[in-house]
C-alpha cells in the first residue's frame, strides 16, 4: 500500500504539468484562431409589430420583358427551313432557322479554288528563286575568272530581284485569298438564325419559301423569323399620375394581381421609377419586379397592383417582426440577405423584409429577435467566414 501511495505521489506534479501544456496549447489555438478573424461591428434585432395590409396607391398595367427580341437575318435571302413552333423553348446560340447558302457556298468553294492556285504559283515563283540564285552565283564565279562579261552579271542580279518581287506580291495575294474565305465562311454563317438569348418562341412570323430581310420593305419579304422572351425577365410597368408619385419608392413593396386570376396576390417589389414624365398623360413610369414567377405570369397580361405602407409599432398588435438597420441588408442573387454571427463565424441567411421608413428595416421571416447580424465587415465576407466582433 505504501509503495502505491509513492507512486501516486510522483505521478501528480507530472499530471498537473500535461493539464497545464494542453491549456496553454487550447489557449494559443484559440487566440491564433481570434487574430485570423475580420473585424466586424453588429446590431441585435429587436422584436417589432408591424402594421401592414395598409394601401398607399392603387394603379394598373401590364406584364413586360425586358429582354424580347424579333429574330431577324443578318443578310436577304430565302427561307429554306424553320424549326421553331410557338411556345418552344430554345436556348442561346440554338439553330432557329436556315436560309439559302447554295450561292453562297458556290462563292466559298470559288475563294478556296483562288486560293488553291495562287498557293501553287507561289511554289513555282520559289523554286524560280532558288534557280535564279544559283545562276547568279555561277556569273559571278565567270565574272571572276574573266569569262563572262559584266552586263551579264548585271542580267542574272536583275532577274533575282525580279523572281524576289514577284514572290512577295504573290504571298500577298494567298494572304487576300485566305482572308476572302474567311469571308465567304462568314457569309455562310450568316444564313443559319440562331437564338440570340435562352427563352420560349411566343411568335413565329415566317415560313420556308418566304424572302427575310433585315431591313424592312414592301412586298412579301418578312423582317423575321420568330420572335423570343426571356421568361426570366417579366416584370410590370405601371403608369402613375405624377400627383400621387410622392407614394412611390424604390424597394417598396406591392401586391400584384392579374386580370386572369384575380383572387390571386402575387408579392413584388418596385424597382425603379423611371426618371421622366410623360406631358401628355401626366404620368411616371414606375418598373416593379416580381419577388417570385409563376408559369402563370405571362408577357402581356393586364395587371393591378396595391403599393404597401408599412410602419413600426413596438406596442400594437400587428404582423410579428424583428427590426434592425438597414445597413445590415445585402442584396445577393435578387435576395435580400443578412449576415448573423453565430459563435465566432458568420452564416449567410435569406430574409423577407418589409417596407419601413428612415433607417430600420423589418424583417417579416429568416430572422429571430436577439439574433446579431453584422453591419460593417470586409466586402468579401461570407457564409462561414470567421469573425471578431467590435463592440463600441
Amino acid at each position: 500500500i505504501e509503495r502505491d501511495n509513492e507512486e501516486a505521489r510522483s505521478k501528480g506534479p507530472w499530471m498537473a504539468s500535461a493539464i497545464m501544456v494542453l491549456l496553454v496549447m487550447a489557449f494559443a489555438i484559440w487566440w491564433l484562431t481570434l487574430e485570423g478573424a475580420a473585424e466586424v461591428s453588429a446590431a441585435v434585432a429587436r422584436q417589432v409589430r408591424a402594421e401592414s395590409g395598409s394601401t398607399v396607391l392603387n394603379a394598373s398595367g401590364y406584364v413586360t420583358a425586358r429582354r424580347r427580341a424579333t429574330v431577324s437575318s443578318k443578310v436577304t435571302g430565302k427561307i429554306v427551313e424553320v424549326l421553331i413552333e410557338e411556345g418552344m423553348a430554345v436556348e442561346e446560340g440554338q439553330v432557329l432557322a436556315r436560309l439559302d447558302a447554295s450561292n453562297v457556298g458556290a462563292a466559298l468553294r470559288l475563294s478556296e479554288a483562288r486560293r488553291a492556285a495562287a498557293e501553287a504559283v507561289l511554289e513555282e515563283t520559289r523554286v524560280r528563286l532558288a534557280e535564279g540564285e544559283l545562276e547568279l552565283g555561277r556569273t559571278r564565279e565567270l565574272v571572276a575568272n574573266q569569262i563572262a562579261s559584266q552586263a551579264d552579271l548585271d542580267a542574272a542580279v536583275a532577274q533575282v530581284d525580279s523572281w524576289r518581287a514577284r514572290l512577295e506580291s504573290q504571298i500577298q495575294e494567298v494572304a487576300v485569298a485566305r482572308r476572302s474565305i474567311l469571308l465567304r465562311r462568314q457569309d455562310l454563317d450568316d444564313t443559319v438564325i440562331r437564338a440570340p438569348f435562352t427563352g420560349i418562341v411566343v411568335a413565329k412570323n415566317a415560313q420556308p419559301g418566304e424572302m427575310i430581310s433585315p431591313i424592312a420593305g414592301g412586298g412579301f419579304t418578312r423582317t423575321g423569323i420568330g420572335t423570343i422572351v426571356d421568361m426570366s425577365s417579366l416584370e410590370i410597368e405601371v403608369d402613375v399620375n405624377e400627383s400621387y408619385i410622392q407614394r412611390v419608392e424604390a424597394g417598396q413593396q406591392v401586391l400584384a394581381t392579374l386580370d386572369a386570376y384575380p383572387v390571386w396576390r402575387i408579392p413584388a417589389r418596385v424597382i425603379a421609377i423611371v426618371p421622366t414624365a410623360d406631358r401628355q398623360k401626366a404620368t411616371v413610369r414606375v418598373r416593379i419586379g416580381f419577388q417570385e414567377l409563376d408559369p402563370r405570369i405571362l408577357p402581356d397580361m393586364g395587371i393591378k397592383v396595391a403599393f404597401q405602407s408599412l410602419e413600426i409599432d413596438s406596442a400594437g398588435d400587428g404582423t410579428p417582426g424583428v427590426a434592425i438597420p438597414r445597413v445590415a441588408v445585402r442584396r445577393d442573387g435578387g435576395r435580400d440577405v443578412v449576415l448573423v454571427i453565430t459563435g465566432d463565424t458568420v452564416e449567410r441567411r435569406a430574409v423577407h423584409l418589409a417596407q419601413t421608413d428612415g433607417e430600420e428595416a423589418v424583417v417579416l421571416s429568416g430572422l429571430a429577435a436577439g439574433e446579431r447580424v453584422v453591419l460593417e465587415g470586409p466586402a468579401e465576407l461570407s457564409d462561414g467566414d470567421r469573425v471578431k466582433e467590435i463592440r463600441g
